[in-house]
């Protein structure tokens, strides 16, 4: 008698979807699935591997043993092996056994739908049900006005093993549940409005720092039990804070147990390896043209959305998913069928990824890390875009830290840099980007990059995080860049936690509190933040003072936001703005306040609008503006 009992989750339309690349929900039929047969408590295990002639389960219930258990293959051409052990439950480890039908290969693989995996070092999948309640009804029956394009968009981007550390328990990271504390009592208090997780799938090696995945479908178990996640996304929730997960369809690593030669040939990865491996990370790409890959794909985004009850997803890398000549020389890279270096296949996949996922879930937001100008990216489907909800503003970030780099008493020759992003700055839906990739790999950190001497790097990053957060688009900072961390980010400590026993360190974590406050709190700043309606320049040109001034506009047209920079330490008093229209004008906001570490001399206080035009405005107003330093006014109509 069989070991294995015969035994099937997936219905014939389930095959027929799988094979079309148009299944959604695969996890739901593939993997290990705890159940029962015919009054018997076992566990049906289902995984694809076409190219097989024999797949055993192996486990500590058969000393992993080969052949013991072996699968049965589906007579449908589908490439599915299934079936069904008794006395097998939640926690039992296991890998599949796969002998390939050519060349003798023999592979013993992690299961590629496990929800749960063995800590790393270790490899094997686990048989896994979660038990949690949820309990973030409130946020999720809401969460459309917090995730609106309409709505202030703040995130805290955090690398989940590095942000604080039990440095008296052999400086181990966080659980899971440590988090559900401390990160939400802290990005609460700094004014965030949502968290993104850098990879949290599971991964083997640690400086890869998640990007590397081989447990798609499993949150890694280096921080705790996937209840523990669900419990740190629920407290996250009951906060109002939302949660986006790093998610990196572009490719994979080539460790024995992962999806590499999964079956003994190229089954996840392309065969060819002009379009199947990266040279850069050393990584295998995904197979866009194959049908089950994309229902893999898709699958797996839909997965986090629905069972980890996620806000959104930052899909990592897709400019080196767009383009068949990304990072390749000439003769590395073939053209498509059209003659181009696009890769059509995955077009038409992050198409249908996207129509999938906002059909499913229209309140979540789908981000592309997307650094080349490939146009709509951030467009409708149906208007020709690839379909996202926001893409990230490179550009930018690039221009902007460049500027910021250049000593002051150059930038007036560099004022374009500043002012340039606005020229295409509503293209498409931005969100403003300074993340991990700029404090790694000898860049420094935000707050190293700053010149001059210790006031002036402190008052040009409060000044950057004002223009930062007051220039139209969503906002994403890496932690530690919030208190002006000194070093650079390394994944293998904590923050430096101990700098904010430093005053200037503290008026730091206070200023940037106080302008993300500002931020989400304030209408004219958030709701047009996509809409060229909601942006207007005073003076984009004024290089030889080396000042910059905006108006921000939302939806009441009686109350605008006016800002104002000052680049030089050089103080800029009895300087002379337009504004739209007559009324009162105070000021909201200064950088340079004193509780900022600021000099606290420059007050703007008893502001009259007259009636003269200026900077092509009708009317106009006199202000100071600080040394290094941005300062925010209101003006409401009488």
């Amino acid at each position: 008698m069989s070991n294995v009992l015969a035994h099937s989750l997936l219905t014939d339309f389930d095959v027929d979807l799988f094979k079309s690349g148009k299944h959604y929900k695969l996890y739901e039929k593939l993997g290990s699935h705890i159940c029962e047969r015919a009054g018997v408590k076992g566990t049906y295990f289902a995984v694809w591997a076409p190219s097989a002639q024999q797949v055993s389960v192996v486990g500590n219930f058969n000393h992993w043993q080969d052949g013991e258990h072996k699968l049965n293959v589906r007579w449908d051409s589908s490439g599915i092996w299934e079936g069904f052990i008794p006395g097998i439950g939640h926690g039992e480890l296991y890998k599949y056994k796969i002998h390939a039908t050519h060349n003798g290969v023999v592979t013993e693989k992690a299961d590629p739908y496990a929800r749960r995996a063995e800590h790393p070092p270790q490899t094997a999948s686990v048989v896994y049900k979660t038990n949690h309640t949820w309990k973030d009804k409130k946020w999720m029956d809401k969460r459309h006005k917090h995730n609106g394009l309409d709505a202030p968009i703040s995130v805290y981007e955090l690398h989940l093993g590095s942000w604080r550390r039990k440095q008296e328990e052999g400086n181990r990271s966080l659980s899971y549940s440590e988090l559900a504390t401390a990160l939400v009592d802290y990005v609460k208090k700094l004014n965030f409005t949502h968290v993104e997780f850098m990879p949290i799938m599971e991964y083997p090696y640690d400086p890869s720092w998640g990007y590397q995945v081989t447990g798609y479908f499993a949150p890694t178990s280096r921080f705790g039990y996937p209840e523990e996640l669900m419990t740190l996304i629920d407290a996250l929730h009951a906060s109002d804070i939302g949660v986006i997960l790093d998610w990196v369809p572009s490719h994979f690593p080539e460790d024995p147990h992962g999806l590499g030669n999964f079956d003994g040939t190229a089954c996840y990865e392309h065969p060819d390896r002009k379009k199947g491996y990266h040279q850069d990370w050393k990584s295998l790409i995904f197979n866009y043209e194959r049908n089950e890959v994309r229902s893999f794909l898709i699958s797996n985004a839909m997965f986090w959305l629905e069972q980890y009850h996620v806000d959104g997803l930052r899909v990592d890398a897709v400019a080196s998913m767009l383009y068949l000549d990304y990072s390749r020389e000439d003769g590395e890279w073939e053209p498509n069928d059209q003659g181009g270096r696009e890769n059509l296949a995955v077009i038409s996949l992050l198409k249908e990824l996207n129509e999938a996922l906002y059909g499913a879930f229209p309140d979540i937001q789908i981000i592309a890390e997307e650094s080349t100008s490939f146009p709509m990216v951030s467009r409708p489907v149906f208007s020709g875009g690839l379909g996202f909800g926001m893409k990230w503003m490179m550009g930018w970030m690039h221009d902007t830290l460049n500027y910021f780099t250049r000593d002051a008493i150059y930038r007036n020759h560099h004022h374009n840099e500043i002012s340039f992003s606005m020229t295409y700055g509503f293209t498409e839906n931005f969100m403003l980007p300074l993340s991990h990739d700029e404090v790694v790999y000898g860049k420094g950190s935000i707050l190293g990059r700053m010149p001059g001497d210790e006031w002036q790097r402190f008052a040009n990053l409060r000044l950057l995080y004002t223009y930062m957060y007051t220039h139209p688009g969503a906002k994403l900072l890496f932690m530690g860049s919030e208190f002006g961390q000194g070093t650079e980010w390394n994944f293998q400590d904590q923050l430096d936690w101990y700098v904010l026993d430093y005053e200037i360190h503290s008026n730091m974590q206070k200023a940037f509190a106080a302008i993300n406050g500002l931020y989400t709190s304030t209408p004219t700043l958030y709701e047009k933040q996509f809409d060229p309606a909601g942006f207007e320049w005073i003076a984009h040109d004024d290089s030889k003072n080396a000042v910059l001034s905006y108006i921000r506009k939302g939806n009441d047209p009686k109350t605008v936001i006016v800002c104002v920079f000052n680049m030089t330490p050089v103080p800029r008093e009895d300087y002379r703005i337009g504004v739209p229209f007559f009324g009162r004008f105070r000021e909201i906001f200064n950088s340079d306040a004193l509780e900022f570490s600021g000099t606290g001399a420059y007050k703007n206080v008893d502001l009259t609008v007259i009636n003269e035009g200026w900077n092509g405005k009708t009317h106009s107003t006199s202000i100071t503006v600080p040394p290094l330093s941005g300062v925010i006014f209101e003006l409401k109509a009488d």
